[in-house]
């Protein structure tokens, strides 16, 4: 209700000019991450008291009232979150989902030694575990593709301002995000227990993405400052070198190697993020400036 509300404030209505279905898939699944987060967060804020008060027995009035004044503050928490949505946060909550989400499955796998053999491994359980990496990769998946919407148009006053050289880059960034999103959300509802084919078939297709962009950016996001690019080509260094320490060189085993790529992933989104929040806000500064009534002297 705060998301479908706040296309009315000022500097969101552009999402009143959105699709029907487009508008749907945004603000369904902005609702679900900022409810399994505010969800994960009230049990590890129980776990954490649960353990400081070991023996403390509640009878049922106290447990309805807790439950009743941290339902409370989480729907407080996210009318008030959901309610000034932009590029940056976006970004943000995507990586604490997806962090949150895979170490609360970590943590929580019937399998103590699942690092063993993969990160896919936790999906394969069967278990509440399992369903909570599998749900998490699949909401995270449709989370990107709402993420690509407002990236595309970020990008797309960029391109209008002249910062972007290229005329299609805020169109074909945003079909890379959504590739990205549709098949990291195969990855979780193909584990590897159901097919071997689909959710290796869904995962190389993301991280090939995801490589194509980050070698396709210094054309297609052309006008950026030289400094991303080198933070870019950075990266990329460090995703071939952890394929190599993983083989032939074997110091990584494929968990560690899997962790290493999704960091550099989500770390590279977020300072992409950042250097395209920076121009918008720069850039628009100084057309404000250019649009201003001049004063005439007499």
């Amino acid at each position: 209700m705060g998301y479908w509300r706040s296309r009315s404030i000022e500097g969101q209505q552009w999402r009143l000019e959105l699709r029907s279905w487009k508008f749907l898939v945004d603000a369904t699944t902005v609702a679900l991450v900022h409810a399994v987060l505010a969800a994960l967060a009230a049990i590890a804020v129980f776990l954490l008291l649960q353990a400081s008060f070991q023996g403390v027995v509640l009878d049922v009035f106290v447990s309805t009232g807790a439950m009743a004044l941290v339902t409370a503050l989480a729907a407080y928490w996210i009318y008030l979150s959901v309610s000034s949505i932009t590029t940056p946060k976006m970004s943000s909550f995507l990586v604490l989902f997806m962090t949150f989400g895979t170490i609360t499955a970590m943590a929580t796998a019937s399998d103590p030694k699942w690092w063993e053999y993969h990160s896919s491994q936790l999906g394969t359980f069967g278990d509440r575990s399992s369903n909570l990496f599998n749900i998490t990769l699949i909401i995270a998946g449709f989370f990107v593709t709402t993420f690509a919407i407002y990236l595309q148009r970020d990008l797309q006053v960029l391109v209008d301002r002249g910062v972007l050289v290229k005329p299609r880059a805020a169109r074909i960034v945003s079909v890379v995000f959504v590739v990205m999103g549709v098949m990291l959300a195969f990855v979780g509802i193909f584990p590897v227990s159901f097919s071997i084919l689909l959710h290796n078939t869904a995962a190389i297709g993301m991280a090939l993405a995801f490589l194509a962009l980050l070698i396709a950016s210094p054309w297609v996001l052309r006008g950026l400052p030289w400094q991303f690019f080198v933070v870019s080509a950075g990266f990329a260094v460090a995703l071939v070198g952890g394929a190599l320490l993983f083989y032939p060189v074997q110091y990584f085993n494929l968990t560690a190697y899997e962790l290493v790529a999704f960091a550099i992933i989500f770390a590279w989104i977020a300072i992409f993020i950042r250097y395209i929040n920076a121009l918008t806000e720069s850039t628009e500064a100084v057309e404000a400036t250019r649009t201003a009534p001049k004063e005439t002297t007499a």
